[in-house]
């Protein structure tokens, strides 16, 4: 006699059968993205809505109207070009810096074996425990005793309100991250590969440049994508260590769209989705190498 084998439950599903299980996955992952995915489309309804239109029929409600005035107003009045520029200066040479040096690092800690080399890893990894707010007073005595040559009557120095202070200091926070994320990734590329390279009479610097580095690519894209959207999107670090409004990035223009005693929340709405579109597009320009990055690092090991 032959024992029976159980069949799973099936559903049909567009013409195809999938066992209970995966549908009822399927159908939790829609309902998460849904979820997710509302804020943004009800951030963008209210964007189209003129504030007359919801303050006569209330938030909640269909639209008499819809037209794109308030993305004009939230272009003009908070004079984004200006912002876009000044975050662009901050962000690009931050995440090209953290990018090479967390590489040089992770190549060094990964590829050569010395005295407290674990604990240097460590010691990458345990900074990203430490909270900002934990240093915001002796980070900002700090960089107000930093000083070149003042001009007279001006309390600006080398880091405190210039765009250098902001860079180093997104280059110091996120430098762990990267090591660990890198270190662990170069860890699975194979020792013979740079050994042959050593036999071939390549040195240290060629090495890096010309072996692991290109290996490391879907990594570096992923670590891009992911540096780009935190250093973008910092609001902190550029209100504390930068006093002049015009020279902050673009998560602070949102506040010129704030008034003293009133905010139109449909303005506010069409600002906030112009200042994340440079994040949507660097997302979807390097989107293969971002998935293509988080997958071999979760098959290899």
């Amino acid at each position: 006699m032959t024992a029976a084998v159980a069949t799973p439950r099936t559903i049909r599903i567009r013409g195809r059968r999938l066992p209970l299980s995966r549908a009822a996955l399927h159908v939790f992952l829609i309902v998460m993205s849904g979820i997710w995915l509302f804020p943004l489309a009800w951030a963008a309804y209210t964007s189209l809505r003129p504030f007359g239109d919801t303050q006569v029929r209330g938030y909640v409600s269909l639209p008499g109207t819809l037209n794109f005035q308030n993305y004009v107003d939230a272009w003009d009045q908070a004079e984004l070009p200006h912002f876009y520029l000044n975050t662009l200066l901050v962000t690009i040479p931050s995440v090209i810096l953290t990018l090479f040096i967390a590489s040089l690092l992770a190549f060094a800690l990964t590829r050569f074996r010395f005295r407290f080399n674990l604990w240097l890893l460590m010691l990458f990894t345990a900074g990203n425990l430490l909270p900002p707010q934990v240093i915001i007073v002796p980070l900002f005595r700090l960089y107000n005793l930093i000083r070149g040559i003042p001009e007279p009557l001006s309390d600006n120095g080398l880091l405190y309100d210039q765009y250098t202070g902001i860079i180093l200091i997104h280059v110091v926070f996120q430098l762990g991250f990267c090591v660990f994320v890198l270190g662990n990734y170069m860890r699975t590329i194979s020792h013979e590969l740079t050994e042959a390279a050593v036999v071939d009479g390549a040195g240290v610097w060629t090495i890096y440049r010309k072996v692991v580095l290109p290996l490391c690519r879907p990594a570096l894209a992923a670590l891009a994508t992911l540096e780009f959207t935190f250093i973008y999107n910092d609001f902190f670090w550029a209100l504390l260590l930068m006093k002049s409004g015009d020279r902050r990035p673009i998560t602070s223009a949102l506040n010129n769209l704030q008034g003293l005693f009133f905010s139109d929340n449909n303005l506010l709405a069409a600002g906030s989705i112009l200042v994340a579109i440079p994040t949507i597009l660097v997302f979807v320009a390097l989107q293969k190498q971002f998935v293509r990055g988080l997958s071999l690092g979760s098959s290899k090991g």
